[in-house]
């Protein structure tokens, strides 16, 4: 089996109501997973892109977070409805989405 060309990686870390950091659980990211295996799916992408629920990665208040490797880049706000668009420009096409991509100087 090839090595696949991209690891998706989708914080699912729930914390409890009330938390002030807030969770990419309570932002929707637990339905992220499925929606990517089923773009995965719909374009044959299976042992090309390997994709894995995280538990924190950091930036919880604006998750949820999905990180993409090798290319390192870092999504925001992520939502199931931005998975094909993922897919489509970032995985099939090599060109991340700027609109959900975190900005290098946030990173300091």
């Amino acid at each position: 089996m090839p090595k696949p060309k991209y690891h998706v990686i989708v914080c699912t870390t729930t914390r409890p109501p009330g938390n002030p950091r807030g969770s990419c659980g309570e932002k929707g990211s637990k339905e992220l997973v499925p929606a990517f295996f089923a773009e995965m799916e719909k374009r044959e992408l299976f042992g090309q892109i390997l994709v894995t629920e995280s538990s924190c990665l950091g930036p919880c208040p604006i998750g949820a977070t999905v990180v993409v490797y090798p290319d390192g880049t870092w999504y925001k706000g992520v939502k199931p409805a931005d998975v094909a668009e993922i897919m489509e420009e970032h995985i099939s096409n090599g060109r991340p989405v700027k609109r959900l991509a975190i900005p290098e100087e946030m990173w300091g």
